[in-house]
């Protein structure tokens, strides 16, 4: 009987690629890849283990997929990814549950993992986390035929206090742009139009291979493959944010003008502590610029409410920050306490309570911002990628060039009969907290 796989993936878009490439790998191999997991005989997770919250969320996963051998089909139970990189040995000896797990530098040996695993030898293949994204693999798309994932690097060699990504997926390494080109048109050419650019450092593409910041490069190069429309990039390190690399989003027409830039923190002394690039007076500068040479961009950000040593005085000097800057979209997470990273040794740990209080505050601010910069859209008339159409409501749902997949807010289209995957001109004659509602420009 040929297996029926279903993948799982939890986590970050980076996390999602890898999973696309499994899952080409398992399609490849023979086995059947399916969407309901009742009907599995085979389910890979693919974990994430940054915070403590996404671990919680990966054992859980695990746990409830695990009782599908009694209930259904399922044989082998395979995880992969940022937990297994990181707890391999915890995970074999404390979930039975388990049939096999493959770490992140070594997914590409995923059949050999399920064969084994489906006949009883609970296999680790937990190396180095240096996966060679140079090889050319199957990839099966997870997300809609129109838009894709594209990873340009991997690793970080940042070493924010915070975060423990190096441990899990190693030093910082480019992706050959020769590479990312082939995959760009592979994609384009099964139709894609829209490509986002991820990294854990993106701004930093190019400086281990070439000597030298190659993104702009990359973005232009990417944005002349026939069939691409759109080029977006996701996780820009404000350290290496260049003024070529500006030049680039304000002049090629085909790369969003959207900036994904987490900032983390508004105060020098967090900062420093964070051991985060430059202060905030640098931030305000690269905003500043970013603003002034590319009209209409959208800026979004991420902000840790709670790190260790942050005072009532802090957080509100950073409220007065973001209501100052008012960022586009903004992420707020509360500081998660990861074991072997240097903050995790800090003094002056900050309670639940206080974190998630401060959270809230800073969401609730977000809210009236983005109300406020939504609405300074109403009149333009903007690009609108269709995404899905609203019968109830007899209306298409689509995204700007200003929002993101999945995280970001949703336009909402009447007045024409459109396609999915076409990019539209709207005219947005409505704003809401998060989302646009226009008509169709003849």
């Amino acid at each position: 009987m040929t297996e029926k796989v279903k993948v799982v993936t939890l986590g970050c878009e980076k996390n999602l690629v890898d999973s696309e490439i499994m899952s080409g790998l398992v399609h490849e191999r023979g086995y059947s890849l399916v969407n309901d997991k009742e009907e599995a005989t085979v389910i890979i997770v693919n974990t994430c283990g940054f915070i403590d919250a996404a671990k919680e969320e990966s054992v859980n996963t695990i746990l409830d997929l695990a009782e599908l051998k009694q209930t259904a089909n399922l044989k082998a139970l395979i995880v992969s990814g940022c937990l297994t990189q990181r707890y391999k040995e915890e995970l074999m000896k404390e979930m039975p549950e388990i049939d096999g797990i493959v770490g992140t530098g070594d997914f590409h040996n995923i059949n050999d993992i399920v064969d084994q695993a489906l006949v009883g030898r609970k296999p680790v293949m937990v190396g180095n986390p240096v996966f060679n994204y140079e090889q050319k693999l199957p990839r099966r798309m997870a997300t809609p035929r129109y838009t894709a994932y594209v990873k340009i690097a991997e690793g970080c060699d940042n070493a924010c206090t915070f975060c423990s990504i190096p441990i899990m997926r190693g030093k910082f390494r480019s992706r050959s742009i020769e590479s990312i080109l082939d995959e760009v048109a592979q994609l384009a050419s099964q139709g894609v139009r829209e490509i986002s650019l991820i990294a854990q450092d993106s701004t930093n593409y190019g400086t281990d291979l070439y000597d030298t910041f190659m993104l702009p490069e990359l973005m232009n190069r990417v944005s002349a493959v026939p069939g691409i429309e759109w080029v977006r990039l996701h996780y820009a390190y404000p350290g290496f944010f260049t003024d070529e690399l500006i030049d680039v989003i304000a002049n090629n027409p085909k790369v969003c003008k959207y900036v994904d830039m987490p900032l983390q923190h508004s105060e020098d002394s967090i900062l420093k502590r964070m051991r985060r690039p430059g202060r905030q007076r640098d931030a305000r500068e690269l905003i500043r610029k970013i603003r002034d040479r590319i009209p209409g961009v959208s800026l979004r950000t991420s902000i840790i409410v709670g790190f260790p040593g942050e005072t009532e005085e802090d957080f509100e000097n950073l409220k007065s920050f973001i209501r100052e800057m008012k960022f586009d979209r903004l992420g707020v997470f509360t500081y998660s306490k990861e074991e072997d990273t240097p903050a995790s040794r800090l003094p002056d740990q900050v309670p639940d309570d206080v974190k998630e209080y401060r959270s809230n505050v800073l969401m609730e601010l977000q809210r009236e911002i983005a109300n406020e910069r939504n609405g300074e859209r109403i009149g333009q008339v903007i690009d609108v990628l269709i995404e899905k159409y609203d019968g109830h409501n007899d209306v298409y749902v689509g995204r700007s060039q200003y929002d993101a997949p999945e995280i970001d807010g949703e336009v909402f289209v009447g007045g024409g009969q459109l396609k999915i995957g076409e990019i539209a001109k709207v005219r947005i004659t409505h704003s809401f907290e998060f989302d646009l509602s226009g008509e169709v420009v003849a």
